[in-house]
């Protein structure tokens, strides 16, 4: 008996210790007030917040600012929560279907070419383009300038 009320004291103990190493939180960043979808996420838009440390566990959330400044919200962020990593995307620079500059570069020779975006893509992302005159599709890196270029 004595074994089993020391057993269920210790349970209590670690059940307690628990909840209480639990709310020790992590701060995460939220919107200061509601981004909408489109809008560039800078440094004036974040505040930290402090969460249940299981928050950022649990959920795939953004845990740092420089995961999200510069980013595009993909949706609607309401201010106070958590964002989700799926809820923001790189700048589009390249967008499917549109025309682009195909930039090639080798030993002092530049070409530059007019092709047809395959694919979406921000800067250091990798697209499929299509070249209007011969129907020649190759990958290039979008550049920040929004060009794509290309390598031997």
């Amino acid at each position: 008996m004595v074994t089993m009320v020391r057993l269920l004291l210790f349970a209590v103990f670690v059940s307690a210790f628990g909840q209480i190493a639990g709310a020790a939180g992590v701060e995460l960043p939220v919107p200061r007030q509601t981004i909408h979808p489109g809008d560039e996420i800078s440094h004036q838009h974040l505040v930290e917040r402090k969460f249940p440390r299981r928050t950022a566990q649990q959920f795939a959330v953004s845990t740092h600012r420089g995961q999200l400044v510069g980013m595009i919200a993909r949706r609607t962020l309401l201010p106070g929560q958590p964002v989700p990593v799926n809820a923001v995307e790189k700048q589009v620079l390249v967008r499917r279907g549109e025309p682009a500059r195909l930039v090639f570069r080798e030993h002092g020779l530049m070409i530059i070419m007019q092709v047809e975006a395959l694919q979406n893509g921000g800067a250091g992302s990798f697209v499929r383009v299509r070249n209007i005159d011969s129907g020649l599709v190759v990958s290039g890196r979008v550049q920040e300038d929004g060009t794509i270029r290309v390598e031997n």
